[in-house]
C-alpha cells in the first residue's frame, strides 16, 4: 500500500485529492495532512482517513483542533514548524496544493526528502523556477503536474519531445473573451467571479479572468518542460475540453481532451504511469457538438503579455509579479481598487523593480514580501 501526503488537505486540490483516494481504498493510505486554518474541516478529514500526522499553519488553532480531536491516535501540529517537519516526511507521493508563495518553502523541503511530488502549487514555479527544478535534479526525484493544462502536455509528451515544435497551453477565457478593453471599466468583484467553466476560489478565479493565472502557467510550463517562452503559446478554448496540446515540427499536433474535472489529473499523478477506471462519465462528444478557438485579446488580457515578458526577464521580478498581483486581487474583492487598477499597479510595480539576476530564496521571498508590504498601502 503507497502512502500519501497531502500539503494543502482543506483547499480545492486536497479535497479532490482525497475524493479520488476513495475510490482506492486498498491501494493508498494517508500519512500526512497538513492544512492552513480550517481545524474543522482538517479534524474531520483525520477522522476519515486516521493519518499519522495532522499539521495546521495558523497556530492559533491548535487548541480548536485538539478540541475536535480528542481520541485522535496520531501527532498533531502547528505553526510555520509544523507544515515544514510534515512536508519533510518520506512519503511514496506527496501532493503538494499549498497555494500562492506559502507553498514555496514546503514544496523545497520535501524534495529534499527525495519525495515524488503531485503538483498544483504554480508559484513556487513561476517565482523560484530555477531553485526547484535544480533541486529536482539534484535529489533524482519528479514533478507529476496536477494543473489540468500542464498535466495535459506532460501526457502529451509521453512519447518524447522529438520534433516538438511549441507548447499550447488553452484557456477558457474567462467571463470577459468576448469584451472589448473599454467593457472591463465597470467590472465588480461578482462579474469577474462568474467563471463559465471551472469552480475554483475566488483569487484563481480573478485571476482566470484577467488571464494572470494562464501568464502564471506559461511561466510554469517554460520550467517544467524546459521550453523557450517563444515556444509556448496561449489559445483560447472557451468549452474548456482541450486542456493543451503540442505542435511538432511536421506540423501535427497531440492534444489531451476530457472533461473540465480537476480529479482526472489528480487521478493520473497518482497512478502514473497506469490509467485506472473511475466512476466519472466519459465526456460526450456528440452533445458537445462543437469546439471553439480564438486567440487572447492583447489589450483586454494585459497581464498576460506582462506575464511573458516579467518570465524572459526572470531574476525576482517574477516573484515580484506575482506578489502584486496577489495583493491588488484582494483588493479588487474587497472593493478598495477597480478592476482595471489590478493591471496598473502590477505593471507599475514590476517597472520599478531593481531585478536581482540568479536569486538566492532569501532574496526572493525579501523581494515578494517588500513589494506586498508598499502595495498594502493602496
Amino acid at each position: 500500500m503507497k502512502t500519501i501526503g497531502i500539503l494543502g488537505s482543506t483547499g480545492s486540490i486536497g479535497r479532490q485529492s482525497l475524493a479520488v483516494l476513495s475510490w482506492f481504498p486498498d491501494e493508498y493510505r494517508v500519512k500526512l495532512l497538513a492544512a492552513n486554518q480550517n481545524a474543522a474541516l482538517l479534524a474531520e478529514q483525520a477522522k476519515k482517513f486516521q493519518p499519522e500526522v495532522i499539521a495546521l499553519a495558523d497556530p492559533t488553532k491548535y487548541k480548536e483542533l485538539k478540541a475536535l480531536l480528542p481520541d485522535f491516535c496520531g501527532e498533531i501540529l502547528a505553526g510555520a514548524e509544523g507544515i515544514e517537519a510534515v512536508s519533510g516526511l518520506t512519503v511514496d507521493m506527496m501532493i503538494h496544493g499549498i497555494a500562492g508563495m506559502a507553498g514555496l518553502s514546503p514544496l523545497l523541503t520535501t524534495l529534499k526528502a527525495k519525495n515524488k511530488v503531485a503538483f498544483a502549487n504554480k508559484e513556487s514555479l513561476v517565482t523560484a523556477g530555477h531553485l526547484v527544478m535544480s533541486l529536482v535534479k539534484e535529489m533524482e526525484t519528479v514533478l507529476l503536474p496536477v494543473d489540468s493544462e500542464h498535466s495535459a502536455i506532460f501526457q502529451c509528451l509521453l512519447g518524447g519531445k522529438s520534433g516538438l515544435k511549441k507548447l499550447v497551453l488553452t484557456a477558457s477565457g474567462g467571463p470577459f473573451r468576448q469584451c472589448t478593453a473599454a467593457q472591463l471599466d465597470d467590472v465588480t468583484p461578482e462579474m469577474a467571479l462568474k467563471h463559465p467553466t471551472w469552480n475554483m476560489g475566488a483569487k484563481v478565479t480573478i485571476d482566470s479572468s484577467t488571464m494572470m493565472n494562464k501568464g502564471l502557467e506559461v511561466i510554469e510550463a517554460h520550467w517544467l518542460f524546459d521550453c523557450p517562452y517563444e515556444q509556448i503559446e496561449v489559445l483560447i478554448q472557451p468549452q474548456s475540453v482541450i486542456h493543451s496540446m503540442v505542435c511538432f515540427k511536421d506540423g501535427s499536433f497531440i492534444g489531451h481532451l476530457g472533461k473540465a474535472d480537476m480529479r482526472i489529473p489528480i487521478q493520473f499523478a497518482l497512478t502514473y504511469p497506469e490509467r485506472r477506471e473511475n466512476p466519472l462519465t466519459e465526456l460526450d462528444f456528440a452533445a458537445l457538438g462543437r469546439l471553439d478557438f480564438s486567440a487572447p485579446k492583447k489589450d483586454v488580457f494585459p497581464l498576460l503579455g506582462l506575464a511573458y515578458e516579467v518570465g524572459k526577464a526572470g531574476g525576482t521580478l517574477p516573484a515580484v509579479m506575482n506578489a502584486a498581483n496577489e495583493v491588488l486581487v484582494y483588493k479588487f474583492l474587497a472593493k478598495r481598487i477597480k478592476y482595471k487598477d489590478i493591471y496598473r499597479y502590477v505593471a507599475e510595480t514590476v517597472a520599478n523593480h531593481e531585478n536581482t539576476a540568479d536569486p538566492s530564496l532569501g532574496e526572493i521571498l525579501a523581494a515578494a514580501a517588500e513589494t506586498k508590504e508598499k502595495l498594502a498601502r493602496i
